[in-house]
């Protein structure tokens, strides 16, 4: 009898080690674009031509996909935002949805690896490239998971008040999990195989983040508080925040190991040995402009100053729009920062370079 038992330990344990991240994963399908990128004045997006590839493989049943590089000038090192799917006989899982343009398109490349039913969808963040084609794939099945202030960011747009609705209501998401303490999960997944956390997140890139973890494959998606394509953006109207970039970035170093495969909302897969590079620039940066603006330099004095310079070289996709984003973002922030009120930040209206 201890024999049998030991045998059949043996045969689960050894089977559950090759499951959590068999030799040679993750594999870079088709790695995004390089650059650089020029797009004429009032190019449009030919949304026709985006193909939705898979991009990356991070464990057998887990895939990322991904657009065309090089035709999306808001992501031209792929088009829209990444997709992480979970597959099996238990059905899909996914992390965001894409474009509204793209959505059909995912789905389509979805179904070339698997023809499992689409039954969750967890949403990082509010922006369209991640959340546009909640519609269409709750129209498959799906529910959709967020953070609670997100929901109620879909449901009054800005500029719209209480009466501003979602285009679509089947985008909103209908199931809701609070920002608790740094890193705990507020709902866990078992499917497929798979353990999965939905980790929502201190205010950073918006106020509505969430991260997944794999807990089995070694995977976190990180969504967009980090990227090595172009310098950060911290959508501020929406709750975001550079100082909470970091906060994010600490609390990442923390809950991932040396190996955990990290999955930003665009550019590279990264590890947690990639971060403290990022975070360092974005002390440099916040320290930088707060001397500046101590100094009683305008916004215009301030990027005048080419603070960037020194990161220029190994940031790519660097481009002016960026850099003055990034710096205009740092400038509101170190002084007279508007609080979060319900997932949204009042902030100043410009129309100068900075915006």
């Amino acid at each position: 009898m201890k024999l049998v038992v030991l045998l059949l330990w043996t045969v689960a344990a050894v089977s559950a080690s090759a499951w959590a991240q068999e030799s040679g994963y993750p594999i870079t399908v088709v790695p995004p674009g390089k650059g650089p990128y020029e797009f004429p004045q009032g190019y449009q997006t030919p949304w026709d031509k985006i193909e939705m590839l898979v991009t990356e493989k991070l464990a057998p049943n887990l895939y990322s996909l991904h657009g065309s590089a090089g035709l999306d000038p808001a992501h031209p090192d792929a088009a829209g935002g990444r997709v992480a799917v979970l597959f099996g006989s238990d059905g899909v899982l996914m992390v965001d949805t894409e474009d509204p343009q793209l959505a059909a398109k995912t789905l389509d490349t979805i179904r070339t690896f698997t023809s499992a039913p689409i039954k969750i969808v967890v949403n990082s963040h509010i922006h369209p490239d991640h959340t546009g084609g909640n519609a269409f794939f709750a129209k498959q099945g799906a529910v959709i998971f967020s953070q609670e202030n997100l929901r109620d960011e879909m449901l009054s747009p800005p500029g719209q008040g209480n009466a501003g609705r979602a285009p679509d209501p089947a985008g909103v998401p209908t199931a809701t999990y609070r920002y608790g303490s740094p890193g705990a999960p507020a709902v866990t997944i078992h499917m497929n195989g798979e353990t999965v956390d939905f980790i929502p997140m201190m205010p950073s890139h918006t106020a509505g983040d969430t991260i997944i973890r794999f807990n089995h494959a070694n995977v976190i998606y990180i969504e967009d508080f980090y990227r090595n394509f172009g310098y950060p953006f911290a959508d501020q109207t929406n709750g975001g925040s550079i100082k909470g970039m970091l906060e994010a970035v600490d609390l990442i170093e923390k809950i991932a190991g040396p190996d955990t495969t990290l999955i930003p909302g665009h550019g590279t897969l990264v590890t947690k040995k990639d971060l403290p590079g990022y975070r360092a620039m974005l002390v440099d940066i916040l320290g930088k402009v707060e001397k500046l603006r101590n100094e009683g330099k305008s916004l215009d004095e301030v990027l005048a100053a080419n603070l960037t310079a020194p990161y220029d070289a190994t940031t790519m996709g660097d481009t002016k729009q960026s850099k003055d984003r990034f710096i205009t973002e740092v400038y509101d922030e170190v002084k007279d920062f508007p609080p979060v009120i319900n997932g949204k930040r009042k902030m100043p209206t410009r129309t100068g370079p900075g915006r």
